[in-house]
């Protein structure tokens, strides 16, 4: 069974750095897309980034250049470096898991079969 345990939250100034983990077991990086996805107080769910099932990192145009996607074989666990941070990166975010997907963009929420609980950002001006 596929299960995925988020860390590394919590509340820190605009302009400060985060990393978030995700420990993930019940399957292999090799045939699965793993990644980040946010959810902002009455905003859809949305890709952040992922490292598709070939193991290319895709980003959301919104955080690129400053958050980092990358994974620890041997420690089964993603993390989700991110600085610059800004208020509008206020999220819950989720460590979220399919098998097979591999491509350009970003996947959907909705195509995301295994997901954490989520770990809360909060970023103040």
């Amino acid at each position: 069974q596929v299960q995925l345990v988020e860390s590394g939250g919590g509340s820190v100034q605009s302009g400060g750095s985060l990393r978030l983990s995700c420990t993930v077991s019940g399957y292999t990086y090799s045939k699965y897309c793993v990644g980040w996805f946010r959810q902002a107080p009455g905003k859809e769910r949305e890709g952040v980034a992922v490292i598709d099932s070939d193991g290319r990192p895709i980003y959301a145009d919104s955080v690129k250049g400053r958050c980092t996607i990358s994974q620890d074989n041997a420690k089964n666990t993603l993390y989700l470096e991110m600085n610059s941070l800004k208020p509008e990166d206020t999220a819950m975010y989720y460590c979220a898991a399919v098998r097979g997907y591999s491509g350009e963009f970003l996947p959907p929420h909705y195509v995301m079969d295994y997901w954490g609980k989520g770990t809360l950002v909060t970023i103040s001006s």
